[in-house]
């Protein structure tokens, strides 16, 4: 072993099980792609000042959680904490808003890093697909991205997730509220530190997940009895749009999200089987962030599933993926002349679009279909002197265990035939 190990609360994906952690992100992207998201890639680190505006200054993330650095020139930057602040500072910066288009779609995927106690699917290093509609104010927008990431949970065959539902009201309807909430807050037996929090952001204390605290918490006033008109409108709209898709979800009225950006639509998705860090993935409608980076007004709404929770939800109901094998072909040399002329053909296979191997390092023929076996492949090539002199080589079938001999120059077409 290496005197170096993974850093704490990071992981290594190694084969196999890297495998499903692709598949896992092929399945959340691709209702994303086939619903017009175009794909996006944004630096692994920004601006500290992005994410204190954006994500807020009094959130856990912010405070606590960011990894930042000093370059030398004395930028000061941050490890990306999450997804959504880069990407509408891309879009921004690229102006895609002006392109005449709107909303912009784009989805994403990557690592992202927070510096948070580590626990099972809790990490400091963690991967997530995330999805953004910028540019547009609609309820169908929001129901759209909520039932692509339901379509996608099921497309993966899981059944035991429950999708949360809220509104944080807006600009017009929310201060309000807030005024009435920290009212009520400061009268409460809290540390110092919450006390703090009730004067910067008044409900993030609806999510301190401490039991001493959420019993104080039991008649806090009801963000619902303060939600304006025009913002109950547009919450019934995009329940009834995700009825009326068959997308089941649960009202919870405590749902705030670790964020500051959020208005009117939040939503997340939970999986019972994952113990106390049982949220996959989650997100809204952030109709202000635009401004907060210093953008135009730019409403928009987005998510990000988490990819290991994603992976742990899987396991926790012990759905195992059909997960092709990467090698559908593998070719064993016996000889110096059959190396020579095996790679030639995995060459040529390679070209055509068939998936091949090849036993290298010599080996002999029982440790070489040793190797063929664990590659999955459902054919294997042997050739040896005899078979080249004759201008043959050995095709063998991995599950009937039948073989037969197959001129050289027919190996790619008969294999195209077999593998379809």
């Amino acid at each position: 072993m290496s005197t170096f190990q993974a850093p704490k609360g990071t992981y290594d994906l190694t084969p196999p099980r890297s495998a499903t952690f692709l598949a896992v992100r092929e399945a959340i992207a691709a209702p994303l792609r086939d619903s017009g998201y175009g794909y996006i890639e944004t630096p692994g680190f920004e601006n500290v000042e992005l994410f204190a505006r954006g994500v807020g200054e009094s959130t856990d993330i912010v405070t606590k959680e960011m990894y930042t650095l000093t370059t030398k020139g004395g930028d000061q930057l941050a490890l990306r904490p999450e997804g959504t602040a880069s990407v509408l500072r891309a879009a921004l910066e690229a102006n895609l808003h002006k392109a005449g288009n709107l909303p912009v779609k784009l989805w994403y995927s990557g690592s992202y890093y927070r510096y948070e106690r580590p626990q099972a699917g809790r990490y400091r290093h963690f991967s997530q697909v995330g999805a953004e509609a910028i540019g547009t104010e609609d309820p169908v927008l929001d129901a759209e991205l909520i039932i692509l990431a339901d379509q996608a949970y099921r497309s993966l065959g899981l059944r035991q997730f429950r999708i949360l539902l809220n509104s944080l009201g807006d600009k017009e309807c929310r201060p309000v509220y807030r005024e009435a909430l920290q009212t009520f807050l400061r009268d409460l037996d809290l540390d110092e530190e919450t006390r703090r929090r009730i004067e910067i952001n008044p409900l993030r204390v609806l999510d301190d997940k401490r039991a001493d605290v959420q019993k104080q918490l039991t008649d806090a006033p009801k963000l619902r009895d303060y939600l304006c008109d025009a913002c109950k409108a547009y919450h019934e709209e995009v329940r009834a749009l995700l009825t009326a898709a068959g997308v089941v979800f649960e009202d919870d009225e405590k749902l705030v999200r670790g964020l500051d950006y959020y208005t009117r639509t939040t939503f997340e998705f939970v999986h019972d089987g994952l113990g106390a860090q049982s949220a996959v993935g989650g997100g809204g409608r952030y109709d202000g962030l635009s401004e907060m980076i210093g953008g135009p007004e730019l409403p928009s709404v987005g998510w990000a599933l988490g990819v290991d929770r994603t992976v742990l939800a899987l396991e926790a109901e012990g759905i195992e993926l059909d997960l092709p094998y990467t090698t559908s072909v593998y070719a064993v040399p016996l000889g110096e002349e059959a190396r020579r002329v095996l790679f030639g053909v995995v060459t040529g296979l390679r070209r055509a679009g068939i998936a091949a191997d090849f036993a290298f390092g010599g080996r002999g023929l029982k440790g070489a279909m040793k190797s063929a076996n664990r590659s999955g492949a459902r054919y294997t090539l042997v050739a040896g002197e005899r078979d080249l002199a004759e201008g043959v080589v050995q095709l063998k079938d991995m599950e009937s265990g039948e073989q037969n001999a197959v001129p050289l120059t027919e190996v790619a077409a008969e294999l195209a035939k077999r593998l379809g």
